[in-house]
C-alpha cells in the first residue's frame, strides 16, 4: 500500500510524525507537508507564485505552500500521477468538527485527494496538549487505515475523524456521525503597532450544539467521531421546492 500522508500543521508536527510511524507499519509511506503552519488555510491553490519543493529526508518532502498545494505537488509531480493508495492528511493539532470543517487545511488535503479518485481521511486530534493522545490516535489511524477498502465508500467521499480527549490509555471505541452545528461569538481586537498603525486579530469562543447523532455529542460523549463528507454542496431538496417558484424578476 502507498499511503500519502500530509497536513497543515507542518512537517515537524508530532500528529503526522506519529502517524507516519504506525502507518509505515502497514505500507510505503511518502510524507509532503507545509514547510510552515497553515491552518485555516482551507482548500485553496497557490497560483500566483511558484511553488518549491525540498526533499528533507528518505521518502519526506517540504513545499512552501498549502495542503492542497502538497497534494498536487505529490501526486502530479513526485508520483508522476500515479494515484496512492490512499491519503492521510493529519494528525491535526485540535479538532476540525461541524463547520469547521469548511476552513480547515487539513480536511481540504482530503478533499482534494477525493476529488483525484484517491480514498481519504482527515485526522484530528481534540486533545492536543496531551501527547500520549497522538500515539493512540495514530495506531487508531493505521488500523482503519489497513481495512480502509471494506467500508466501500462512494467515489469522492472521504472521512473526517475526531478523536476525543482520553481518559486512559486505551483506544476509544467509535461512532459515524454527521457534522455538528458551531457558532462563535466573533470578535475583532484591534490593536496599534510602534509606528502607529492599526492591526487586528480575529478572535473568538465557540459555541457547540450537542445534538445527537453529531461529531461534537460523539467527541463530548468520549467515542472517536468518522464522519463521511463529500464535495457536494447542492441542496437537492431545496432545489425541488424552488422549481415550483415562479418569481417576477
Amino acid at each position: 500500500m502507498l499511503i500519502l500522508l500530509t497536513n497543515d500543521d507542518g512537517i515537524h508536527a508530532e500528529g503526522m510524525l506519529a502517524a507516519e510511524k504506525e502507518l509505515k507499519k502497514i505500507g510505503q509511506v511518502l510524507m509532503v507537508a507545509p514547510d510552515r503552519e497553515q491552518s485555516a488555510s482551507s482548500h485553496s491553490l497557490t497560483l500566483e507564485r511558484p511553488l518549491r519543493l525540498q526533499k528533507v529526508g528518505e521518502e519526506r518532502y517540504t513545499c512552501d505552500g498549502t495542503p492542497t498545494d502538497c497534494v498536487m505537488m505529490a501526486i502530479h509531480g513526485i508520483l508522476e500521477h500515479r494515484l496512492p493508495d490512499l491519503l492521510v492528511s493529519g494528525i491535526n493539532h485540535g479538532a476540525n468538527m461541524a463547520e469547521d470543517v469548511t476552513y480547515s487545511g487539513t480536511v481540504a488535503a482530503a478533499i482534494e485527494g477525493s476529488t483525484m479518485g484517491v480514498p481519504s481521511m482527515a485526522v484530528s486530534n481534540t486533545d492536543p496538549d496531551n501527547k500520549k493522545s497522538y500515539q493512540i490516535a495514530a495506531r487508531f489511524t493505521a488500523r482503519l487505515a489497513n481495512r480502509f477498502k471494506e467500508l466501500n465508500l462512494p467515489p469522492r467521499t472521504f472521512l473526517n475523524i475526531n478523536f476525543p480527549k482520553l481518559k486512559d490509555d486505551q483506544i476509544p471505541d467509535y461512532k459515524f456521525t454527521g457534522l455538528g452545528q458551531r457558532t462563535y461569538k466573533d470578535i475583532i481586537i484591534k490593536k496599534t503597532d510602534p509606528r502607529g498603525k492599526d492591526y487586528y486579530w480575529i478572535a473568538g469562543e465557540a459555541v457547540w450544539e450537542s445534538i445527537n447523532g453529531t461529531d461534537y455529542k460523539a467527541i463530548d460523549d468520549g467515542f472517536i467521531s468518522i464522519s463521511a463528507l463529500k464535495m457536494n454542496f447542492t441542496d437537492t431538496e431545496t432545489i425541488e421546492k424552488l422549481k415550483d417558484l415562479k418569481l417576477k424578476l
